[in-house]
């Protein structure tokens, strides 16, 4: 007797994604908090780990702490080239409940439909946790498929300090998640990320798939301006070395010159700025910064870059202070894999969805296993462009018909061996 085709149980994706987020929700401010590596992301992966077991997967955790759930093949030789799903389930603060967390879930939900079928896959089928994605609390983001591909060495991931002062390899045997197994043992044939857009694109254009076929370069850098300080009723503006007024003038010059110049590709944000002694009747002595740099082109991302470093130059000669910057992430634009692309496009031709094929502007661990895999990426439309944030939501007939585009992908992939 022929077995059924594997089907989606939705309700029970939905039912687990408010599980998981309903882990570090704060009801005052309606977000959830589960910075990497803190007691609320090891009772995440406590949970996650749970649905793993519950649906038979054997349970591998690698040395940077990611977690892999496997569905072994219904032949041994079938573990060789496996297919890989995946995302993160750490947040930033204050977070909504589907960044990440969607993409684990669905790949879950996958695997699920596979049991519940009675299923064997031609080839394994894996579904990824990484570490530290969102980059909060250790830098860089994005470090477990990092790691994972190779970009970074697994002891000094361990031994990067956090914002809190902790170390990360004592963190993660401190949660119980510093496994055994050498990152990137298991070598995907294909890795594919299902994720909410965390944009306004989809939605603007009334599409319900995109299919996201290149991520954006980054650059984060620290600029540090240090001046003088005095008093800020008796120093004469002229006669000021005013590290306030040096940075205001760099986030004036990213959005005039550098964004303004640039293509609308070039994106330019300083997200985090802090003046020194921060007092109101003192001048700054010192304003640290950050600088996050976006393009898709690399080229023009080096060009932001080169008009930065000339303008911070000029800056520190005209106002009398000090520059120092410090380069925190380089990730280099990713092109992902056409053929995988196309598979993903005609899922969603299959089913009449309208869809677009598409640039993303966020980092994604998918652009870390691209490095040692084909990959490529499925969204689903954010309502008002907004991810980071309690506000953040996808309707749940397009969290399911995500998910649906997902198995079938799967699917495909494993007809085509």
């Amino acid at each position: 007797m022929a077995l059924p085709d594997p089907l989606l149980d939705t309700a029970k994706l939905l039912e687990q994604l408010r599980e998981l987020g309903a882990i570090g929700h704060d009801a005052a401010q309606g977000g959830r908090t589960r910075i990497a590596l803190t007691d609320e992301e090891k009772a995440g992966r406590d949970l996650l780990v749970r649905w793993m077991r519950e649906l038979d997967l054997e349970v591998r955790v690698d040395q940077i702490g990611n977690i892999f759930g496997v569905l072994h093949a219904e032949h041994p030789q079938g573990m060789a080239q496996p297919l890989m799903m995946g995302s993160h389930i750490d947040t930033v603060r204050n977070a909504g409940a589907l960044d990440g967390c969607y993409g684990v879930l669905a790949g879950l939900a996958v695997v699920r439909a596979y049991r519940q079928a009675g299923l064997r896959p031609a080839r394994a089928i894996v579904v990824a946790a990484f570490t530290n994605e969102e980059g909060v609390r250790y830098q860089p983001d994005m470090m477990g498929s990092l790691v994972y591909a190779g970009g970074m060495d697994v002891q000094a991931a361990l031994n990067t300090v956090g914002t809190d002062g902790t170390r990360l390899g004592d963190e993660l045997a401190r949660i119980g998640y510093a496994g055994d197994m050498v990152p990137g043992a298991i070598v995907p044939r294909e890795y594919i990320e299902l994720h909410i857009e965390q944009g306004p694109v989809l939605e603007a254009e009334g599409k319900l798939i995109g299919v996201v076929e290149s991520l954006q370069g980054i650059c984060w850098q620290k600029v540090t301006i240090t001046g003088v300080a005095n008093h800020a009723g008796t120093t004469p503006t002229r006669l000021r070395h005013d590290a306030g007024y040096a940075a205001a003038a760099c986030v004036a010059f990213l959005r005039e010159q550098v964004v303004g110049a640039a293509p609308e590709t070039t994106l330019a944000t300083v997200g985090s700025l802090r003046l020194e002694p921060d007092l109101i009747n003192v001048i700054p002595r010192r304003a640290t910064f950050t600088v996050d740099l976006r393009d898709p082109d690399d080229q023009r991302l080096q060009t932001a870059e080169r008009r930065l470093a000339d303008f911070l130059a000029t800056l520190a000669e005209r106002e009398g202070v000090t520059v120092e910057t410090e380069q925190l992430v380089r990730f280099e634009p990713v092109v992902f894999d056409t053929a995988l692309a196309d598979r993903i496009q005609a899922a969603a031709q299959r089913r009449g969805l309208p869809h677009r094929r598409m640039t993303s502007g966020a980092g994604h661990d998918a652009q870390m296993l691209a490095r040692i895999a084909p990959s490529a990426m499925i969204f689903v439309p954010s309502r008002g462009g907004i991810s980071h944030n309690p506000r953040e939501h996808t309707d749940d007939d397009q969290l399911a018909l995500g998910a649906q585009v997902l198995l079938e992908v799967v699917q495909d992939c494993l007809r085509g061996q």
